[in-house]
């Protein structure tokens, strides 16, 4: 097994820093653009020892000799496995599509905001902090301190990858790996910018103006395009999504577009009929309870309800639940006026009446939400 630290001129305990600045000085020197066809084969050695050396788990195997039949044996068979053999073998590794550019577009981010149930209803504009990832005022995404710029690769020419000749049992085999000393750029920045340590982008908070319209529901996510993270080298930005969280309504409850809501009348109002007075989002409304109303029995008002999305103004109905309630602890003076009502209607002795089947409070509750 070669002896990898001796072709970088390393000792044993070297850092990986070490390391990784043997291999460039030696890479200069002895790329076969540089040194021609005669250095194609020392470059393949150092190039190999850089891959086991600049990588720990592979250090560490090497170190045990472990990597003696895989990645060692003078570089006469540097794949990871199998797959990868055959891969450059067949050409798939030799391709080379050119550096990788530094500038890439940023990651989308999420961001949840919490409205009431009278902001879904109307709609609602809302200032919001984000923080996120902005281009460098300093460097402006160049990645470069300012008056520096990068510097054409040495080692690879500015393409980015490198070129290694392995022997194997089907004869040599040419792959092309990412370039070590500019990790696949193509280029090498000597003066990185000191404010965003050469990633072109730094962390910053601001204020988003979001316009949330009438409609939206829970889990509801607005796409705000290109308010999201900066990307590396200064790249575009990612989108920013905008997760709608309603909060709960201590008298109203949503469902879909319209509200429900309930009232609590006394058995003589029911029975008599009245005219009731609520607040809404749209201010006091009158509900007109018809005589003889049953309990769970619904009255409707029109286009008082969650405004629907997108549909130009258009609203679902408020729905007033009817709940009638029976007195309890009456005094003699108010049993005797029950009794006298019992006896006109005949009802001192009710006899329990069947009704059909879907004739009941629930039924008609179905019915109305149903539509019929």
């Amino acid at each position: 097994m070669s002896d990898y630290y001796a072709i970088l001129g390393v000792d044993r305990d070297a850092t990986t820093e070490e390391i990784k600045r043997a291999y460039r000085k030696l890479a200069r020197k002895h790329h076969p653009d540089v040194a021609g066809a005669d250095g194609a084969e020392k470059f393949k050695d150092i190039a190999a020892a850089h891959d086991v050396l600049s990588n720990p788990e592979k250090r560490r195997q090497y170190d045990a000799g472990g990597l003696g039949g895989m990645n060692g044996g003078g570089g006469d068979f540097p794949f990871s496995d199998i797959f990868d053999f055959f891969t450059a073998a067949t050409g798939g590794g030799a391709g080379q599509r050119g550096p990788t550019p530094r500038s890439r577009r940023g990651q989308d981010a999420l961001l949840r905001v919490t409205i009431t149930l009278e902001e879904a209803t109307f709609g609602v504009t809302k200032d919001i902090e984000v923080d996120t990832a902005v281009v460098c005022q300093t460097c402006h995404g160049t990645c470069s301190a300012p008056g520096t710029g990068p510097r054409t690769c040495d080692v690879c020419g500015g393409r980015g990858s490198v070129q290694r000749v392995a022997r194997s049992f089907l004869g040599q085999v040419m792959t092309s790996q990412a370039c070590a000393a500019c990790q696949g750029f193509g280029s090498v920045i000597d003066h990185p910018c000191a404010e965003c340590s050469g990633e072109g982008r730094v962390r910053s908070r601001r204020t988003i103006t979001v316009n949330i319209p009438a409609g939206v529901d829970d889990g509801t996510r607005i796409k705000l395009t290109g308010q999201g993270e900066t990307g590396p080298g200064g790249g575009p930005p990612g989108d920013l999504y905008v997760e709608i969280r309603e909060e709960t309504h201590p008298t109203f409850t949503r469902r879909g577009h319209d509200l429900h809501c309930t009232v609590e009348l006394p058995m003589t109002a029911a029975a008599l009929g009245t005219v009731l007075t609520i607040d809404t989002f749209d201010g006091p409304q009158e509900v007109d309870v018809r005589a003889g109303t049953q309990p769970g029995e619904i009255v409707t008002l029109r286009h008082l309800g969650v405004g629907v999305l997108n549909s130009g103004g258009r609203r679902g109905d408020l729905h007033v639940h009817v709940q009638v309630k029976v007195p309890t602890g009456l005094d003699e003076g108010q049993e005797d006026l029950l009794r006298t009502l019992a006896e006109k209607r005949g009802e001192e002795h009710p006899q329990a009446r069947l009704t059909p089947a879907g004739s009941g409070m629930f039924s008609r509750l179905r019915d109305r939400f149903a539509g019929r």
